[in-house]
């Protein structure tokens, strides 16, 4: 075959690894699984206890909950309430967690708990489906006109309603305040005073309720927040400080206009919260967001955990078979068939590798001594590899039992070895005996068996079984590797030993 005749192979070739490439760094991105093993994720769980008194009536207690905080995503939610029934409920956008219960008396104390994650990009503004009305603000003299003079000057600074909003803070901020800003904060709020301007400005604006996240601390309370509505989103102010935006510490607890907590059949209510910084693997916060992803109907953590089993030892025979390429094609070392060593490599996985190189060598020891005798019976070759098959499975039977009563448990894992495989290994390893000699039996069965354990040990790396799993379209590229090596026509390692005396005259 010409060299331009091999073009649009190795053009089809480069294409299938960087499609594989590809693919790989789009599920660690969108999905966020990770490149390494045991990679850690940050998680924050954050408490909410609820304490009132109940008169022993029927009780219903309605706590707002987080729904689509900025920068964070809610892995889980529980509630602890014994005796209450419980249901998390939204109506008009206003999530809420709901206890119920027909009759309470007493002190009453409920807990609501979530796990967060920190989302890996920076907190964006809050989306919103429709235009939201501003709320009508009646303001009495001389508050009023305090109102329009503010906002007069505010507005003459600004051109949009995150502008405008950006000054209003700036002026009841002001170390130096005037007699306008002093009348409004007289008997009201700073947060209070900014929701009536803005809306009194006919901006829509609302108040949010946030928590700032801290390691380790208890009896929390929300601190307010100002969102206003500019351009579709809603835009974050922190009253105090004149900051826009969520900061990355800091949980919206909540962003609609109902109340924070709502107690029927109780009172004296309140709520506080605490909260703790945890760290769980990453890939298990992957397979719980695997059906809200985009990518979550390609992976294989949609299917049974009993098929799951069953991929994770399949998708390692790439790498085995990569290491067998690697080899002989380009090491040169003989072995007994071609994959056979791939196959002994998955018993090694299953029975780890001292015990089950030991089994290995054991039935197939035995077996060429009873091959031995079948020879001198000159039984047809279906019927000899049918009765090797059977003394296989007689030879293993005995050394898991033996193993057993003996008390060594990794006898019992001798079952894994690939039966027929086997058999066909000692019908080769009798056939090469006697055609060859013991020198070549040496050879190509030592071969296997070293062939076998390197790929044991790459199919066995935690990086291997990692990415081999997590990242399936990565064996596109074992696959472009193979079919490259396939090309290979140069000399093998092992053959170089014969240009050895050459050296002597370089």
């Amino acid at each position: 075959m010409s060299r331009h005749s091999k073009t649009p192979f190795y053009i089809a070739t480069l294409m299938l690894i960087l499609l594989g490439i590809a693919l790989a760094v789009l599920r660690n991105q969108s999905m966020g699984v990770p490149w390494l093993p045991g990679v850690q994720q940050p998680v924050w769980l954050v408490e909410a206890r609820i304490d009132y008194q109940a008169w022993g009536e029927p009780v219903t207690v309605s706590l707002n909950v987080p729904d689509n905080a900025p920068g964070f995503a809610t892995l889980s939610e529980q509630a602890a309430s014994p005796g209450y029934g419980f249901a998390i409920t939204e109506h008009k956008g206003d999530r809420r967690a709901e206890w119920t219960i027909r009759e309470a008396d007493g002190p009453q104390t409920l807990y609501f708990k979530t796990r967060l994650i920190p989302a890996d990009s920076a907190p964006s503004p809050v989306a919103s489906t429709k235009t939201p009305v501003p709320t009508q603000i009646f303001l009495e003299e001389p508050r009023a006109t305090a109102a329009l003079t503010l906002i007069d000057e505010a507005g003459s600074r600004s051109s949009t309603p995150t502008s405008l909003a950006r000054e209003l803070i700036a002026l009841l901020n002001s170390p130096k305040p005037d007699q306008n800003t002093q009348l409004l904060l007289s008997d009201t709020s700073k947060i209070d005073t900014l929701y009536q301007l803005l809306n009194y400005a006919n901006t829509p604006a609302r108040i949010a309720e946030g928590l700032v996240l801290e390691d380790a601390r208890r009896a929390q309370t929300l601190q307010p927040y100002l969102q206003i509505f500019d351009s579709g989103t809603w835009v974050t102010f922190n009253p105090r400080t004149g900051e826009q935006g969520v900061p990355s510490n800091t949980l919206l607890w909540r962003q609609q206009s109902g109340s924070l907590l709502d107690v029927t059949g109780g009172s004296d209510s309140q709520v506080h919260f605490s909260m703790l910084r945890q760290t769980i693997p990453a890939l298990q916060v992957v397979r719980a967001e695997a059906d809200s992803n985009n990518l979550g109907a390609l992976s294989l953590y949609q299917l049974p955990v009993e098929q799951q089993s069953m991929f994770r030892m399949l998708l390692l025979l790439p790498f085995g078979a990569l290491v067998v390429c690697l080899m002989r094609i380009i090491v040169g070392i003989k072995t007994s068939g071609t994959f056979m060593p791939v196959l002994i490599a998955v018993a090694f996985v299953q029975t780890s590798l001292l015990p089950g190189i030991a089994a290995f060598i054991s039935v197939v020891t035995l077996g060429l001594l009873m091959r031995g005798y079948l020879s001198s019976l000159n039984l047809l070759l279906v019927s000899r590899i049918s009765t090797l098959i059977v003394l296989v499975i007689f030879i293993t039977v005995g050394i898991s039992v033996i193993g057993y009563q003996m008390g060594f448990a990794t006898g019992m894992t001798v079952t894994f070895f690939p039966m027929i495989i086997l058999a066909w290994t000692i019908e080769r390893v009798s056939i090469l005996w006697e055609e060859e000699g013991a020198h070549e039996v040496l050879v190509q069965g030592g071969g296997s068996l070293l062939v076998a354990v390197i790929a044991y040990l790459v199919m066995s790396s935690p990086l291997a079984e990692h990415l081999s799993f997590n990242f399936p379209e990565l064996h596109l590229v074992v696959l472009g590797a193979i079919l490259l090596l396939g090309q290979y026509t140069g000399y093998k390692l092992t053959e170089l030993r014969r240009f050895s005396p050459v050296r002597k005259y370089l």
